[in-house]
This record gives C-alpha cells, structure tokens and sequence, in this order.
C-alpha cells in the first residue's frame, strides 16, 4: 500500500487527474459496456470507433505535453500517459483503423496526423544532462525509458496494421508535391514523419534496465526489417537521392536515421555471402573452443585433486622484513606463482576521472552490432542502392551545410557525418573486393568498368572535403571532445585506404586523381603535426579512440613512407612563428573605419601567407617523431589487449616496435621492463598468445630480437640497468646509444632590431611618438623612465651643487680650482622583467636612447649597463622629465595634418650599418660595395701591373682610335645593340681576368721545390748584400756618396732644380700621403720589378728638391739605425773600397722606408743621414736573406 502510494504521488494529483480524463475519453468500450465516454467506443466486432470529440482530445494532449513538460522543463504528463498506455491502447489503434482505400478521407487523416504529431514527442530519446536534470528527471526516466521500448515493440509488430507505413501515407502527399509549391504545413509534415522513423531507430534497450520480453524484439535486426517490409527504406533512397534538388532542409534527418541504423554494423559480414558466412562462424567458434580448452590445460595442470582440497595458506617475507599472507595450494607450485597471486590480489586505488568515458550514449559507435540473416541482406541490397544513386547528392549536400553551419546543423551531426563517411568508404572498398572475388573472370567491359570507377564516392574525395575534415579534428582535439575525434579518424584512415586502392587501379585517370589526392593531403605539415599529436595524448579515452588513433598513425606513415619514395623531391608548406599584432586594440582606440577594418584582414591574410614557406620533406626527420615515449606508450596500451586482437590489429603493433626497434635504430626506447615483460608473457606465457595465430611466429622472433639487443647493451652500458625502470627522454637515449652526454651549445640570445622615428622631427616630437606608441600595453615601462630621469635629475643636482660650493671655497684660498666632470649613473631595473625588456624590448630601448640614456657593452650582451652620461646636466635631465610627463598625461596619436598616421606608424627599423668589404685608395671611384662576380678581382691578379713608361699615351692614342672608328659604326645602332655589346665587352674583360689569375695560382707544382735554384738564389743575395754594404760604408767614411747613384749626382740634381718650379711646395702635402698609400702602385718598370733603381741625394739638397723628390727617396735616419752602421764599419777592410760601384736597392726596401714614414713629413736631410739610412735598408735585407 505504501509502496503504491509513494508511486502515485510522484506526479501532482490535479496533472494526474485531468490527463487521465483526457485519455479516458479516447478509452475503446468493451462490447458488453453500454455508455460511452468521451465520444469513442467499440462496435460489436470489437473494432476501435472514433467519436466526435477525438481531435479535440488529442489536440488537449498535445497542449499539455507542450506547455507543462517542455516549458517547465518536467516528466510529468509524458509518465501520465505511460502508465495509462495511451501509445498502445489508442495512437495505434486509430492509425491502423485507418485503411488504404480511405486515404483521400480528410478527417480520418488529420486524426492520423494528430495521433503522429504525439508519437513524435512521446517517442523522443532521452538523454541525460547531468547540468539540466532534476529530481523529476531521475524519477522518470528509468520508467519512460520502458515504456518507450514498449512503444517501439508495439509499433513495429502490431497485428493488425502496418504503423510504419501509415506514416508514410500520411506524408506521401507532401512529398509529392515540387520544393517551390510545398508551404511550411508540407514541409513540417515531411519533417514530423522522418523524426517518427529515426526516433524507432534510435530507441535500444538500456543496459541497466531490465526488460519483461525478448530484447529480440526491438533490436537492430528487428528494426531494419520492419523497414524494409513496411518500405521505410525505400523512402529513405526517395529523399537522399533527391536532395538538394527536391529536398533541401530534410538532410540532417536522413543523416541520423541512417547513423543509427549502420553505427556499429561489421562490414565485412555485411558483404558475407552464406557460404563465407557459415566458415565465419566455424572459426569464431573454433577459436572460442581453443580458448576454453587452453584455459582447461592450464588449470588441469594445478586443479586439486581428491587429496588435496584442503585450504593453504602461506606466508611470504618481503625485503623490508614484512610479512604478507597468501591462500590457495596454487602459490605452492613455484615462486612466479607465489607472486603472480599477490600481485592479483593487489587494489589500485585508481582516481576517479572529470568525465564519464564508461557512460554509454546514444551516439557511441563503437559497440559492434549483430544482425540476423535477413536484416543483414536486407541492409545489405539498401546499402548497395544508397551508393549507387544517394551517396553523392546527400553527402555533398551535407557537407555545404556544415560548411555554412545552418541552423538545423547541431555539433552532433558533424560526428555522425564523418563516422558515415567512414563506414560507406569501407564499405565501397569491401563491395568491390567482393565482387572482384565473385565475378572474376565473369565480367563483361561495362561491369568491369563500374567496379573499376570511383565516381559513386567521389563527392568525399574533393579538397572541400579535406579542408572540413582537417578543421573539425582540429577544433574537437583543442575542445577534447574524443567522441568527435574518433570520428574524424576513421574518416580520415578510409579515406588514405581509398586513395592506396585508386593508385593501384588499372585506370589513368584513377591514378592520377589518387596522386593529387596524396599530394594534397601530404602537403600540410599541419595534418603531419596533428596525427602525432593524436597519438601521444592518448590517455584513458577509451578502446576505439585507442584502436582508431593506432590505425590511423600506422596507415598514414606507411603510406606516407611509400610516397615519399616514389617523390624524391616532396615539398611540404610548414608555418613558422610570427610576431602577434595587436591590430584590434588599436582600431578600437583609432576609431578605424571599416574600409581600414578590411585592409587590416587583407594585411592579416597576407601575413599569414607569408609566414607559411614550403621546405623539402625529410620522411627519416618525420618518423622519428613517433619514436617519443608517449607514442610508444599508446602503441604498449594498445598492445596490452593482445588476446581481443584480431590478426590486422596484432600486425598493426608489431610493425610500429619493428620500425622502432629496427628501421629507426631506437631499441633503446623499448628496453623497459613493463614492455620486455609484456613481449614475454605474450610468448611465454601465462595466458600468451596461442601459438596456432598466424602472428606468433613474427611477435616470437621481435621477442627474441629485442632481448638479444638489451642483454648485449647491459654489457657495453651497465647504466641500463637502472634506466630498465624508467621511461627515456632525449639525452638519455643519446648517452646509451653512445656513451657519452650530448653537447648542447646554448644559444646567446640576440638584441632586437633597433627602431627609429621618421622623417626629421625634433627631439621633443620623436619623444611624443615613442611614448603614443607604448601607452597602450607599455605604461609601466613609461614610468620607469620617468622615475630614472627624476632621480637622476635630483642626483645631479645634488652633485652640481656641491661643486659650486667647493669650487667657491678653492677660489677663497687663492688655490686654482680642479674643475671635475660628474660622474655617471646607473640605470637599475627595478624588477627581473625590466630587465629584460631593457635588452629585448626595441621600443623601450629607443626612448631611453632618445632620453639621453648610453648604454655600455657590446650590443648582443644581455646584461649591459644603462647609465645617465656625465655630460648631461641637471637641467637637461629635468626638461627632459617634464617632456615625458607632458606626453604621457596628453599622448599624441596622430601625426600630421593633410595624412595624420598613428605613431606606430612613425617608427621603422634602423638601417643597418653595412660593412665594406675591401678599403680602396682616395682616388678610387668605387664606393666599397662589391658586386657579384667582382670581389675575386678587386686586388691585380698577378702581383703589380705591368706598364711601359708611355702606357698613358698609348692608352689615350687607343681610345681616341676606336672612338673615331666605331662612330661611324655605331651611329646607326639603337639603345638594345650598343646595351648587348657594352654587356658582351664586359663579359669578355671578366673571363680574360679570371684567364689570368688561373695562371697566376695554377701553375706546376715541380717550380715550387726546386732546391737548387733556392741555394743559388739566396747565394747572389748574400754576396750582393756584403759588396754593396761596403760601398756604403766607404761612401760614408770619407763624404762622397756621389758615386752611389746611377748617375752624375750633382748634374741630375742641378737638372731637377732648375725645372722646379714654385707649386713643388704646393705639392708637398699631396705626395706625403701618395707615399703612404701608393706603394708599390707607383712608378711601374717593364720588367715587372715593383719600383726602379732608387738613388742618393746630394748635400746640397733644397726644399724643392725635397719636395720633388720620388716615391722611394729615403727618410730620416734613427739613432738605432747610426749605431749599427758604426757597428759594421770596422769589419770592412779599407782596401776592398776601390772601383766599388754603386748597387740597387733591393726592391722590398721601397716598401719598408715607406711603411717608416707613416707621418708624411718632408724635413731636409743632410747627407750623412741619408747614408745611414741606407745601411739601415742594407741591413735588413741581409738579414731577411740570412
């Protein structure tokens, strides 16, 4: 009584009440019973009679289920009329009095219509919302949740009629008519009845509930098969294949019927035929069999016996001399058993996780289906039908909506698009294999035409396709919403599998379109990218997201592996990182038009493509990035479930360890001993792999191969013996592999590009616009500023002073006042990120520059001093404050007055300084720039040039010769011909200088080590060398150096004077600087030497003598250079100074008096210092020989 109670007060007893006397009235009235209620009764045969007032009733109804549930957000009238069975006591009984032949009776149909517009809601799944949910939600549900399976069972076998098909009568005139004549009654009324039929295919039985009859008969099979009888299906084909054309808003309802009627449907025994069907099921039991002997040998080998069923239990001391306890005769067989059982008997105490992965919903595909025989070829012959005329109008129909995101488009839909993808493409592949197998060597040139082509699946094989499919994986794997992720997987693996079979068709068109497929596919680096992300984050999201994410890593690298090597020279377009631009803000506080707002898009869209570059594609650099621990990790997980494998699925695991292991020479990786243990009880046992699966031999030798490679790393690093118990990052990887610590070299970090101001403002302006520029995001370095220049200011001051009045007491005691510069100082960050903001941030490094801040150190240097210089006073430092402060108040953004620009606008990098790459003379035209093909010419190619006394004149005679023969030549010629000859003369220049250093540095080695003529030519040196020092000695002890010169001294001398002329002075101070960088340039001989026979001056020489003197004429002579001629005077005999004849200077001595006289000065000279400059050269040519 009171459970009864507490039953019938969990509605409001007024609700109760009055939908009880709504159904009441539509209640059929036995035979025997002679008043009626409500209008509605039953004749004498028992059938249901319709009243009067039924339409109204059932109008009533669909009030209340309206305004009380949906608005208030309650179960109540949907429990009402549960438990008064209105579904099956009245809505069916009026739709199956209503026959075929009466389908043109209006009142009949809109009853009809009516009873269809409250199945529609009294059938709608209902999912559970832990946000929305409340106590009238947890105390319905369970009940409406049978009773809905009630409906559906009374529905799809009712005894009398068939329900489905009087739902398709009711909407076959609306389905008649043309798109453009429908209204909104014909649409809603297409629409009513395709929800009535996907909301039955929704419906299955809860997995916690119990059920009172055969769960058979509202399952899958019986679903499908009820379809097809009462032709759902075909009406189904109807609308898909027409849409777009026909149908417009219809397709979202068509996509979830068929989502709930194939998720979870095996493809491959879809396509079975009996024959296959029946060895299918043979072997399934066979290994069920062999499974359950294997469990039989194994416990036959410990099962007690009729002696020893007694209870045991032991005792085992750990380490840490603790006692644990263990039961059962099977711990004393050995010690791994012993173990085994305590490890068994172990409880991880797991955290519980933020979502519900365990939680069954209604959209889960995962769940494997099993249908009967005739749903089977049923769904099959319907499958078949949908890909030849509907898969490509509703698919790419769908497609565009999702692009455009419609309103009737909810998130769900995107998932059940890409899942649906996904399972036709298999089932294309599986079809034509199929067939290939039944028809082969049947087929007549149209047949084998049509299972060659792959248009019926084309409308998801376009690059619309590819560019939705990336951004939905991409946005659900940021939102981890795994559900969606899975989706996008498997759609992205049939896809790659599609493609493989396209390239390996017999047709060039296939092929073709397979290749550009790839190359689209293969050519973002963002798809490579978010597939080994996929693969390491997997954690805890369930089998199928683990099977999906496995699936799709090994199909993508191995397809990815063969097309790299068919395209040697694959480009992919990798994106790089890009500076952030904060161009919204700024629009804001601008007030931007929305012409500028557009431009701002065109910008961004044009930054964005140039960040993106294309590079060469490394497949070695790719697939190592599926060597990290997670990705191994993920493929260990995916390992664990070896014994629910099947044999693809093992395959698939052994090849991703044999590429790490083998190809990748990353053995390393694996040496771990919860995966060396895995492998081992794989193939050891206990309850390994069965040894008859066709894996086992390949799983047994990657075993055996692996072990073999970690014990002999043990003995060359016994360090693995400790990282056996840890996962492996990078540098320990490196350091076993081997055996030393990779060097990282730290990269310094380098100084930003310095910015400056434009045009030419003054200070105060530049200031202005550096600070408008920061006051945005940069306030705080702002003040910063200005707290440095007001304490630098004070500071200043302060020392100012104290000068002033130290420099007044110094004048007070008559003392000469020391007049000292102030000393600097310092700026100090006043926090770690100004600091580094005063390395990195340009903006802020430009207004302390404009300021009047230094900064100290080298310009990559980090740590670098800022300081206040000595030079700027106090005053200047207070102007300076009062400037930042006026423009920090009172910012200017905008500058100029016919074009006002922003101040970002205003500033621009500073040019960078360039570096001249060779110095040239000061009469050289060029400018320091080398251009191409000239910075291998701009030194002569074979030492000094060669020039006769009168080149000059000859060059100037040849000029003037072919200036007067080629214009007559010329005259007549246009721009493009004297531009073509101009170009091929130059062209001839520089293959006749390159001719020419080739000989100069290519020449036989055999000249190089000839011993003899060294000895022979350091011998004439040496001799040359004593005789012509004591000629110079003799000259010097008795005066006359008149026969030292190659001539007659004083005659030359008296020559060259009397031609002097008054600018000689003039000219002094030009061939001062002409001696030092001429050099060897001056004064060229025929023979090559780098100068001529130097001679000795007379005593009598004059300023303008001197002034006229050569390029090599001697300098004033040291007293270093004195002593050591007097040092060598008395080693000369004094008769060895007869008929001595004066001898060149070697020609290096030209070059070393000139590198003396750095100065430039021209002094006279006497004559004895001109000697000993001489022995000076003497000696260092002796020496040099020696």
């Amino acid at each position: 009584m009171d459970e009864e109670k507490a039953t019938y007060n969990v509605v409001d007893p007024q609700v109760r009440a009055y939908v009880y006397s709504l159904v009441s009235a539509l209640e059929p009235l036995s035979i025997l019973t002679e008043k009626q209620l409500g209008g509605t009764g039953a004749d004498e045969d028992g059938r249901y009679v319709l009243g009067d007032d039924a339409l109204a009733c059932l109008k009533d109804i669909k009030r209340w289920l309206k305004f009380y549930d949906e608005k208030a957000n309650r179960l109540d009238v949907a429990r009402c009329l549960a438990e008064a069975n209105l579904v099956n006591g009245d809505l069916l009984e009026i739709l199956a009095a209503w026959p075929e032949e009466a389908t043109d009776n209006k009142i009949k149909s809109k009853i009809a219509l009516a009873c269809l517009e409250l199945l529609v809601p009294l059938t709608w799944p209902i999912e559970k919302n832990e946000l929305q949910m409340t106590v009238n939600h947890h105390r319905h549900i369970p009940y409406l949740q049978l009773a809905q399976l009630s409906y559906k069972r009374g529905i799809l076998e009712h005894e009398s009629s068939k329900i489905l098909r009087t739902g398709v009568r009711i909407g076959l005139p609306s389905i008649a008519l043309p798109m453009g004549e429908r209204g909104p009654r014909e649409e809603g009324i297409i629409r009513l009845i395709l929800y009535f039929f996907r909301n039955l295919a929704m419906i299955s039985t809860p997995v916690q509930l119990p059920v009172e009859w055969n769960e058979n008969e509202v399952s899958r099979s019986a679903t499908i098969e009820a379809f097809h009888y009462q032709e759902v299906l075909a009406l189904l084909l109807t609308i898909a294949s027409n849409m777009g054309e026909d149908f417009n808003t219809q397709d979202v309802v068509i996509l979830e019927i068929l989502f709930h009627l194939l998720k979870g449907v095996d493809v491959e025994k879809l396509f079975m035929n009996d024959i296959q069907r029946n060895v299918k099921r043979a072997d399934e039991l066979q290994v069920l069999l062999e499974k359950e002997a294997g469990m039989h040998r194994g416990y036959a080998k410990n099962a007690p016996t009729r002696h020893n069923r007694f209870g045991t239990m032991i005792w085992v001391k750990r380490d840490d001399s603790r006692f644990s306890t263990v039961s059962g005769q099977d711990v004393l067989i050995n010690s791994q058993k012993t173990l085994s059982k305590m490890d068994q008997s172990k409880k991880w105490n797991r955290s519980k996780l933020r979502g519900k992965m365990d939680e069954q919903t209604l959209n889960d595909f995962d769940l494997p289906v099993l249908l009967t025989v005739s749903a089977n070829q049923h769904l099959r012959s319907f499958v078949e039908e949908f890909l030849d005329s509907s898969f490509n109008p509703l698919f790419s129909h769908l497609r565009r909506a999702i692009e455009r995101e419609a309103d009737r488009v909810l998130e769900v839909h995107a998932q059940q698009y890409f899942y649906l993808v996904s399972w036709f493409l298999e089932t294309e592949r599986v079809r034509r294999k199929s067939k290939k197998a039944h028809q082969q060597g049947k087929q007549s040139m149209d047949e084998i035409f049509e299972a060659d082509s792959f248009g019926l699946v084309a409308s998801v094989l376009n690059q619309e396709t590819f560019i939705v499919l990336n951004r939905f994986m991409q946005d659900r794997l940021d939102m981890k919403s795994w559900k969606e992720v899975n989706a996008g997987m498997r759609c992205l693996t049939q896809i790659l599998l599609t493609v493989q079979e396209m390239s390996e068709s017999t047709l060039e068109e296939d092929q073709e379109i397979a290749e550009n497929i790839q190359n689209r596919i293969f050519y973002e680096e963002t798809t490579h990218d978010r597939i080994i992300a996929i693969l390491r984050g997997y954690k805890d999201q369930g089998f199928g997201y683990l099977d999906a994410c496995t699936e799709l890593s090994y199909v993508f690298l191995r397809m990815l592996e063969r097309y790299s090597k068919e395209n040697v020279d694959l480009q992919i377009r990798s994106k790089r990182r890009a500076r952030k631009k904060k161009r919204a803000a700024r629009q804001e506080t601008d007030g931007l038009s929305d012409a500028g707002g557009q431009g701002s898009e065109a910008e961004d869209a044009a930054e964005a493509q140039r960040v993106s570059r294309e590079r060469k594609f490394d497949f070695n650099r790719f697939a190592s990035k599926f060597l990290t621990q997670n990705c191994i990790n993920t493929f260990v997980g995916f390992t664990s479930y070896y014994k629910d494998l099947r044999q693809e699925q093992l395959k698939r695991a052994h090849r991703y360890f044999y590429r790490v292991a083998f190809k990748q020479e990353m053995s390393v990786m694996l040496f771990r001993l919860d995966i060396i243990a895995l492998f081992n009880r794989m193939i050891k046992g206990p309850q390994g792999l069965d040894p008859s699966n066709p894996m086992f031999r390949e799983w047994d030798e990657l075993t055996r191969q692996l072990n073999r490679r970690m014990i002999k790393k043990l003995q060359q690093r016994p360090e693995l013996a400790v990282e056996l118990l840890f996962s492996k990052i990078s540098s320990t990887v490196f350091y076993l592999e081997y055996g030393y610590e990779k060097q990282t070299i730290s990269s310094k970090p380098r100084a930003p590009a310095e910015l400056e101001v434009k045009g030419t403002m003054a200070r105060e302006e530049q200031i202005g616009v550096i600070i408008a520029a920061m006051y945005e995001d940069k306030l705080d370095s702002i003040n910063f500023v200005k707290d440095v220049l007001s304490c630098a200011a004070s500071e200043r001051k302060s020392w100012e002073s104290e000068a002033e009045a130290r420099q007044f007491l110094d004048e007070s005691t008559e003392e000469v006042p020391k007049i000292a510069r102030p000393p600097s100082i310092f700026v100090k960050p006043d926090n770690d990120e100004r600091r580094i903001a005063m390395f990195k941030d340009n903006k802020l490094r430009l207004l302390m520059t404009l300021v009047g801040f230094e900064r100290l150190g080298l310009e990559d240097e980090p740590d670098a001093t800022w300081i206040v210089p000595s030079t700027i006073s106090s005053a200047t430092l207070q102007e300076t404050h009062a400037i930042v402060e006026r423009h920090s108040d009172n910012p200017v953004m905008h500058y100029g007055e016919d074009d006002p620009k922003c101040a970002e606008d205003l500033l621009r990098r500073k040019s960078a300084i360039r570096v001249r790459r060779a110095e040239f003379d000061d009469d050289s035209d060029g400018d320091g720039i080398v251009t191409d093909g000239e910075e291998e010419f701009l030194f002569p190619a074979g030492g000094p040039t060669n020039r006769k006394p009168d080149a000059l004149a000859e060059l100037k005679k040849r000029r003037r010769r072919r200036i007067n023969s080629g214009s007559d030549d010329e005259e007549g010629l246009d721009d493009a011909t004297i531009e073509k000859r101009r170009k091929a003369r130059l062209l001839a220049d520089l293959e006749k200088r390159r001719k020419i250093k080739s000989e100069e540095y290519v020449h036989d080695s055999d000249d190089e080590e000839d011993e003899e003529r060294d000895r022979e030519f350091f011998s004439r040196e040496e001799q040359r060398g004593k005789v012509h020092a004591i000629k110079v000695l003799e000259a010097l002890k008795i005066g006359d150096v008149s026969g030292l010169t190659s001539g007659s001294g004083p005659a030359r001398s008296r020559k060259r004077k009397s031609k002097a002329t008054d600018s000689a002075r003039d000219k002094r101070a030009k061939h001062a600087e002409t001696d030092i960088h001429s050099g060897e340039d001056e004064a060229p001989s025929d023979t090559g030497e780098s100068s001529p026979p130097t001679r000795l001056m007379d005593m009598d020489t004059s300023d303008e003598e001197v002034s006229d003197t050569p390029l090599s004429s001697p300098h004033v002579i040291s007293s270093r250079e004195a002593s050591f001629a007097k040092r060598l005077q008395p080693q000369i005999p004094v008769g060895r100074m007869d008929g001595i004849k004066a001898l060149p200077v070697a020609p290096d001595d030209a070059g070393k008096r000139e590198d003396e006289d750095e100065d430039g000065e021209r002094d006279e000279m006497p004559m004895a210092m001109t000697g000993r400059r001489r022995a000076r050269g003497i000696f260092l040519d002796n020496s040099d020989s020696d």
